[in-house]
């Protein structure tokens, strides 16, 4: 997608609930199918396929933010208010990601 498509103001966002909704159905569905062996704690095959799911989005957000903020300032200013706002929802998401994936990186899951 061109840095300077008007979805780049709502595409981080979009991602980042995707990323929340199949964090928390994922842990939901995999607590209640094959419950991890509480003996381990964090390091269950769960929270690291979470953990990892996680990194992955946080990382392709970052990568998002990177990519639009390194764009040269396109000349018409709707674009360039576009490439710069756009750059900070992705930044914002993937922060957002980070910090609600902590518990998961931190807890055992199946409380």
């Amino acid at each position: 997608m061109r840095p300077g498509h008007p979805l780049q103001l709502a595409l981080g966002l979009i991602v980042w609930s995707l990323w929340l909704v199949a964090v928390y159905a994922g842990l939901s569905l995999g607590c209640l199918s094959v419950r991890p062996d509480a003996g381990l704690g964090v390091g269950s095959w769960l929270n690291e396929l979470l953990g990892l799911l996680t990194l992955l989005t946080a990382a392709w957000l970052f990568g998002c933010a990177w990519r639009l903020w390194r764009t040269p300032p396109p000349v018409l200013a709707a674009r360039r208010f576009v490439v710069r706002v756009g750059a900070w929802v992705h930044l914002l998401a993937a922060v957002a990601t980070l910090f609600v994936g902590l518990p998961i990186m931190a807890l055992p899951p199946c409380l």
